[in-house]
């Protein structure tokens, strides 16, 4: 059984989070609230712990791990050569969802980088997460705290959901504020290349990096990930989802067609949907998710609707794309690892 601890979201308690940073520091696997969702952390520089986030999660030794940090003066102590542009990122963008991946310290554990010669790094800005790395006097590798593949964690309970018994402890700081996970930013290679699309948007990036490379990543089954997320099936409920993207109106005219088609079939169907679009499918017999009315709030509830509609015995689950600026470039990202790839595009 797991142990969950609740704790202030904007003012741990120190007790509860020295708690907690003692299993870290013993070797043991603590979950505990992030910016973006909930990391599953061990301490970076044990390779035992470490190896024990891979069992945990069912995670493929070949996806790396992010270490997280309580201030980049614990940069320099994890990775090598690190170039002036990383610090200026790290000025204006730490704390927060941006991780920078960097040449890796050779005294660090060959499994937290998936044996690849990088390290991926970040400063989180929850103060929960924040306190308890200080407290545990060490970086802590961490990723998202659920089974490898399924949807993201953005609550304690969506954590205990999947990983109760796998790991010692909890800490339950509520909701997640961000709900996808940091852009994971590759700074050994040039241009600067985006590997996973995150909490930190492109635009923001360019203004820094007017070279940036934002091209798509897809790592193969069986090959070393260059990044956590990259895989093409992530982010996936148990049951198969549709990705729909075109020309707003006829992409929602074909996820119609789809849905009066698959209930025609008497197949329970279920729809990602933005608040203004739930009416139009009021009239169908189908289960609904309401996403929100803007990017901010799609990005905060989007795992909890995958979760959601996974859970309600859907045969299957519709979404659709959303404008690819700003957060929508991240969700666009999770919903077609979501998809495992499958997309439908609405023509006129």
């Amino acid at each position: 059984m797991t142990r969950v601890l609740h704790v202030t979201p904007n003012a741990p308690e120190p007790d509860r989070i020295e708690i907690a940073a003692r299993a870290i520091r013993e070797g043991r696997l603590v979950a505990f609230p992030t910016e973006t969702v909930y990391g599953l952390g061990a301490n970076a520089l044990d390779p035992a712990a470490v190896a024990r986030i891979f069992e945990a999660k069912g995670r493929p030794p070949t996806d790396p791990l992010i270490a997280h940090i309580a201030s980049p003066d614990q940069l320099r102590g994890l990775a090598l050569d690190i170039p002036q542009l990383a610090i200026d990122l790290g000025e204006r963008l730490w704390p927060g969802p941006l991780t920078l991946v960097l040449k890796r310290n050779p005294r660090l554990p060959a499994n937290l980088s998936a044996g690849r010669d990088t390290v991926a790094v970040r400063q989180p800005a929850h103060p929960v997460a924040a306190a308890l790395i200080r407290s545990a006097g060490t970086p802590i590798a961490a990723p998202s705290a659920n089974l490898f593949s399924r949807p993201s964690p953005t609550t304690a309970e969506h954590v205990l959901r999947d990983l109760d018994g796998r790991i010692d402890l909890i800490l339950d700081g509520g909701p997640t504020p961000v709900g996808v996970e940091s852009t994971v930013l590759d700074l050994t290679v040039s241009p600067p290349a985006v590997l996973r699309p995150g909490g930190v948007p492109a635009e923001i990036l360019r203004e820094m990096i007017p070279t940036l490379d934002v091209s798509p990543r897809v790592a193969g089954p069986a090959e070393s990930a260059s990044s956590p997320g990259t895989f093409l099936k992530h982010y996936s409920p148990q049951s198969p989802l549709l990705l729909f993207t075109g020309p707003r109106d006829s992409m929602l005219a074909e996820m119609r067609r789809t849905a009066q088609q698959l209930l025609a079939e008497n197949k329970r169907v279920a729809m990602l949907l933005a608040t203004p679009e739930i009416s139009l499918f009021a009239d169908l017999p189908v289960i609904t998710f309401d996403l929100g009315d803007d990017l901010d709030s799609v990005a905060r509830r989007l795992f909890t609707g995958l979760r959601q509609l996974d859970s309600s015995g859907a045969d299957l689950i519709l979404a659709h794309d959303f404008p690819r600026e700003g957060l929508g470039l991240a969700i666009w990202d999770r919903l077609f690892r979501a998809a495992e790839g499958r997309v439908v595009i609405g023509n006129w």
